[in-house]
Order: C-alpha cells, then structure tokens, then sequence
C-alpha cells in the first residue's frame, strides 16, 4: 500500500469513527432525558437539524485536530504504543475541548450526567478511532518486517567494517533495500567486492540520494574517519524524510547514546531522532498558539506604548520586517518594533555592535529588554515561528556560518523562536565567529527539547526583560 492510498484510508477511517461517534452520542443524550425515544426514534433524530449539522462538523473538527498532532504523517515509522500513546490524548484533549464548547449548556437531569456525557464521548472517540488505527498500524508493521516494504538504503562506508554492519543489517533487517555503498577516502574499496556496486563518492551524496529516491543512510564508520560525519550531516539535514543511522563505538553504550525500540535489530544511533514526543510535539504547538493570542491581546498598551516611542525616537516606520530563514529553509518574514534608523544597512547585511551608532536611543532600551521582538507573536499565530526555539538568521550569514559549523543547517529542523537558549545564555551576536559560539546553545536545547526545557527559557527571557539585562 503506497502512501497517498494509506493516507486515504486513515482519513476514511477518522471520519467513519467521528461520524458514528456523534450519532451514538446524539442519541445517548436523547435518551438520557427522553427514555421513550425509542417509541418516535425518527421523529426525534432524523427530524433534527442538529443531527445533520453536527455529522458535518464533528468529523471536520477531529480531521483538523488530527492534522495540527501531526497524525498524518510517517506512517511507516510508527510503533502500537506510540499510536495508543497519541490517539489517547489528543481524544482525551479534543473530546474535553468539544464538550466545554458545545455540550456544558445541555439539558441534563442532574449535574452527574455532564461527567456521564463526556465520560461516553471521550471512551466511544477513542475506541472507534484507536482500533482502526491499531489494525492498520500492526498490518503496517508485519509487511515492513517480512520485507514488503522496502525502504531503499545506502551505506557510507567500504572497508571492513561496513562490510561487517552490511551483512548483520541485511539478516535482521528485511525491509532494507541495500542497493550500493558510498566510498570514504582511505578505505578498502574492495571489501565489498561484487557484492555491492560503489554508487559514488562523499562528495556525490546530496546527488545519489535524489537520483535513487533513498530513504535510509547507514553509516558505518568508525575511529578516526568519524570525522566525515558532520559533513554527511551537514549534506542531509534539510532531507526531512531521509533516517540517517549510525553504528555505535563502546562509549556510545557507556554513555546510554543507544536508543533503540526494537529488541531483535542491530542496535544503531538514529542521527535524527524525534527531538520531542509526539504528544509534546503537539502541546508546543498548541501553546504556542494560545499563549501568543493571549500575549497580544494583554500587550495592546504596551504596544501602543512603544509604538509611540518608536515613532518620536527616530523617522521612519514603526515596524521593522527582514527576510530569515525559518523551519526546513523555508524563507519568511520576521517582524519587529524597528530600533535603528531608516538606512542602516544601505551596502551590505550588517549585523549590530556595542555603541552602534545606528541604533536610536529608545532603540537601545529596546534590544536590551527585547521587547523590539514581541511583534512576533503574529509570526507565532501564522505558524512561521515557535515561542522557543532558535533564533532565525538570514541567508547572508547562514552561508558564512555553515563554512566554519556545517552542522548549524541542523536547526533548519525545527520552527525558530523568539526566544532561545542561545539568546538567553548569550544574547546577540557582533559577528559571525560569535553567531557559530552561541551556536552551541541552539544545539544543546535542539538535543534536549521538552516543554519543561522552553518553560525554563521562557522564564529566564521574563527574567532579563524585567532587569534590562540583555545582551
């Protein structure tokens, strides 16, 4: 089954399992005021417009709910308790959602039947849509162990060893589609011998993974040649459906690096595993969204406030708007309250300094509190920005950046914020030397996202605006 045709059966199935949901619903709350409904079922059902206008909306809701978790995508890389795991709680958070909304005003005989309402919605949404799902996750899972599906699969490496990790992968592993290896300068290029073809070299790898539709990177290279690893990382990292793997050293063990969910496979590093549960995945976002239209409506005055000030600092307009690249090199426009003059970069992108001359006065007391960054909260709403996350630069540095830290491209992975480990730890950078310092941090918290960690930033942020301690 390809993709799209697995995608049509999910939406099919959600939707089934919403619509049944609301009709058992609909006539559960019938029956718990009405005990003779039965007697005039459809004069009491069919002839209410609210049956009809509800089995619309309510699948709407749960499609677009299951959306914004993220449920419609890697279906292939999906476990049965990861999909219980999430169909629990996004049911859990979408059933409480619809019955603070629409079901609190009912009609009830005594206020215990709100907990019996929403006890039988929350159990029978769940039910009808996690089994469908287990049935089609677990078919899912045994074509991929008996090898009819096939992930096509490339090994960077051809000495011994990868020959090694080659041979242990293709018995324990039958939905990888091994169909060449990649050269390291060095190696034994005639490990492999006629058993698997040379498709390229390091330098071809972005090439060879378009031109064979590669889904899987296995990279066997170990000791002093683990050095090319940032370089293949650096190479892939905007592939966001490519699974890089990697053989583990004897302090990856020591050092518990190797995470793995499956107990009969070679245990191998996932390069890029999912930085955050799906569940937290799905609450960032969500917070994301309430607490930015929370935050911009509370901070009307002081927007207007600073508005003001802007506008008597210096001429010009009062919002600033530059061009960053944003989530997977995606390109986007930042907002901010603007802290220099009008003409500040006339030659060339400049980044600011101490004792910028450029930089108003009010636009001092601005970059010091950061409050020149809260106009993006409306990038937040529109989905180009996070809360947390780190900050977005543009192009023009980017490809400065990348020659002296390739890995930086990593954080193309995840949404930028506008606040970050980086900014709180080291606030703005002067150069470029300082952007690839500060570098550190955003990967540091790419490695450890939680909603505790950006709770934890969000408070030090608080902290520095209230000093004015800011870099």
């Amino acid at each position: 089954m390809n993709k799209k045709l697995l995608l049509l059966v999910y939406l099919l199935c959600d939707i089934f399992a919403a619509i049944l949901t609301w009709a058992l619903f609909f006539i559960y709350r019938k029956y718990n005021v009405d005990p003779t409904l039965f007697s005039h079922f459809s004069e009491s059902i069919f002839t209410d417009s609210n049956f009809f206008i509800g089995a619309v909306v309510y699948p709407f809701y749960w499609i677009l709910l299951h959306i914004f978790a993220g449920a419609y995508v890697n279906f292939y890389r999906r476990s049965r308790l990861k999909e219980l795991g999430i169909t629990l709680l996004i049911s859990f958070i979408g059933s409480l959602l619809f019955f603070f909304l629409f079901i609190m005003d009912d009609y009830v005989n005594t206020p215990n039947d709100y907990v019996k309402y929403f006890l039988f919605l929350f159990g029978l949404q769940f039910i009808l849509t996690y089994l469908p799902r287990l049935i089609i996750t677990t078919s899912t899972i045994n074509k991929i162990n008996s090898g009819k599906i096939l992930f096509k699969t490339l090994i960077i490496g051809s000495d011994e060893i990868a020959l090694n990790t080659y041979k242990k992968v293709v018995a324990q592993n039958p939905s990888m589609d091994i169909i060449g290896y990649i050269s390291i300068p060095g190696d034994d290029k005639n490990a492999f011998q006629s058993i698997l073809p040379c498709l390229g070299t390091i330098d071809e790898l972005r090439d060879l993974i378009k031109q064979y539709n590669i889904e899987e990177l296995i990279i066997a290279i170990l000791n002093g040649k683990r050095k090319y690893i940032e370089t293949i990382i650096s190479m892939v990292c905007d592939n966001n459906n490519l699974m890089l793997k990697i053989i583990p050293q004897t302090q990856d063990y020591l050092l518990g690096a190797v995470k793995t969910s499956s107990v009969l496979h070679e245990p191998l590093i996932s390069i890029y595993p999912e930085r955050m549960p799906e569940w937290q995945q799905f609450f960032k976002r969500f917070l994301d969204v309430l607490l930015s239209f929370i935050a911009i409506i509370l901070l009307l005055p002081l927007y207007l406030l600073l508005m003001v000030g802007v506008k008597c600092s210096s001429k010009g307009p009062i919002f600033y708007s530059q061009e960053r690249i944003g989530y997977r090199g995606k390109p986007f426009k930042i907002i901010k309250f603007r802290s220099m003059y009008v003409g500040a970069e006339k030659d060339r992108p400049q980044l600011s300094r101490k004792d910028d001359e450029r930089i108003t006065h009010f636009g001092l007391f601005l970059r010091k509190t950061h409050l020149d960054e809260i106009p993006q909260f409306f990038n937040v709403l529109i989905g180009d920005m996070s809360l947390v996350g780190p900050r977005p630069e543009r192009q023009y540095f980017i490809d400065q950046i990348v020659v002296l830290a390739p890995h930086y491209k990593l954080l193309q992975n995840i949404r930028p914020g506008i606040t970050s480990w980086g900014q709180v730890k080291y606030g703005y950078a002067e150069n470029v030397d300082q952007m690839v310092e500060r570098l550190k941090w955003d990967i540091l918290y790419l490695e450890n996202m939680s909603l505790s960690m950006d709770l934890k930033i969000l408070i030090y942020t608080f902290l520095i605006i209230f000093k004015g301690s800011g870099k």
